[in-house]
């Protein structure tokens, strides 16, 4: 099963969870400290990821830092599940994926913009209303700069990219041109 799959699923089955209970902001708060103290730590990740370090030792440890941390029973429980499961480093993904769950959840939808210059506010405001309305929820647009682009933008929304740049328009004539 891939990274995306497991990050997928556990945090698909903990939103279902967090929704149901309202700890919706603690718990992704909690997450992310969590997701910061095993990252920054190569000990920690280390134990957490060697096999030849027993399952009972490693849960001592984790109970130890959840006594010292004393987060929400959901986040306790559900770091507890990823030991057992030996998910524990896979807290990232599962984290960032989590976010992304809620957000949906929440009708909220992020797009990444890119386009060769600084957008207008009025552009921002066209690109905002034509996304909306395609995908009929509410969209947070990120923007940046791509200098590779000759003009025009391109916009991702999930797994979605409406290219709408000058170069991707140019390659198609160039097809077109050649098939004649």
């Amino acid at each position: 099963m891939g990274n995306e799959t497991i990050a997928r699923r556990y945090s698909s089955a903990l939103a279902d969870v967090v929704i149901k209970t309202g700890e919706t902001e603690a718990v992704r708060s909690e997450l992310k400290t969590w997701d910061d103290i095993i990252a920054s730590n190569a000990n920690l990740s280390n134990v957490f990821g060697n096999p030849a370090i027993g399952q009972s030792k490693k849960m001592g440890l984790l109970e130890g830092l959840i006594g010292k941390a004393r987060p929400t029973k959901t986040t306790a429980n559900f770091l507890r599940v990823l030991l057992r499961n030996n998910r524990l480093n896979d807290l990232s993904d599962i984290n960032e994926r989590f976010e992304t769950v809620i957000e949906q959840r929440n009708g909220l939808i992020q797009a990444f913009i890119a386009s060769a210059h600084e957008l207008s506010d009025e552009q921002k405001a066209s690109l905002q209303k034509m996304l909306e309305k395609g995908t009929g929820g509410t969209v947070n647009l990120n923007f940046s700069i791509d200098p590779e682009l000759i003009g025009g933008v391109v916009a991702r929304v999930g797994s979605t990219v409406y290219d709408g740049s000058v170069r991707t328009q140019l390659e198609k004539l160039k097809e077109q041109l050649m098939q004649k």
